[in-house]
């Protein structure tokens, strides 16, 4: 069951449906389909979450482009992988979870780990969400390019070029995943010409 955190503005009446008990429609390995009253969404199973990585160094940040089949392209994206999806690492922290995608996806270890919270990928249709970590003092260890089948490509951006990076793989054809929303929001707000 899916906890849910009171309301900061309790004077907001819940949708009529908001207490009615959840239904798993279909069950995988990694995602559950579900419904709540006239609600339908996906969650993860097992209640496993994902840590997404910012690794920042010397104003560049780390990027990586791999293929997403539900997309049915490559994605530009944060570093990210899941936590506590192998069989025995159930408890296994957000933090050692990004430190092992880090170096498994990019070749690089990190000194220094900042927490920067808990966010929802896509609220209104899946429960999903992630643990953003800063990573800094990046170390190179090794090529990256994720386990076998993989196939991740590691792009290293200025950040004063993410909007060029980002406009050139979308014209290319690639899909741009939400998260660099916040790399560019600066650009976005006209603080950064």
């Amino acid at each position: 069951m899916t906890e849910y955190a009171p309301s900061t503005s309790p004077d907001l009446p819940l949708p009529p449906d908001a207490d009615a008990p959840e239904e798993v429609q279909w069950a995988g390995q990694y995602i559950t389909a579900m419904t709540r009253g006239r609600w339908e969404f996906v969650s993860r199973a097992r209640g496993i979450r994902a840590a997404v990585i910012l690794a920042v160094e010397e104003g560049r940040v780390l990027l990586v482009e791999q293929y997403r089949v539900p997309l049915g392209k490559r994605c530009l994206e944060l570093p990210a992988g899941l936590v506590g999806d192998d069989e025995g690492s159930e408890d296994e922290a957000p933090h050692a979870a990004a430190a092992r995608e880090l170096e498994e996806e990019t070749g690089y270890r990190a000194d220094r780990w900042e927490d920067l919270g808990e966010y929802f990928s896509s609220p209104g249709m899946v429960s999903e969400s992630f643990r953003l970590l800063k990573a800094t003092g990046l170390t190179r260890t090794g090529a990256g390019g994720g386990v076998a089948g993989e196939n991740i490509v590691v792009h290293e951006v200025p950040l004063d070029g993410i909007g060029r990076k980002v406009a050139d793989f979308r014209a290319s054809g690639g899909a741009i995943d939400v998260k660099l929303l916040m790399l560019l929001g600066p650009q976005f707000l006209g603080e950064n010409q």
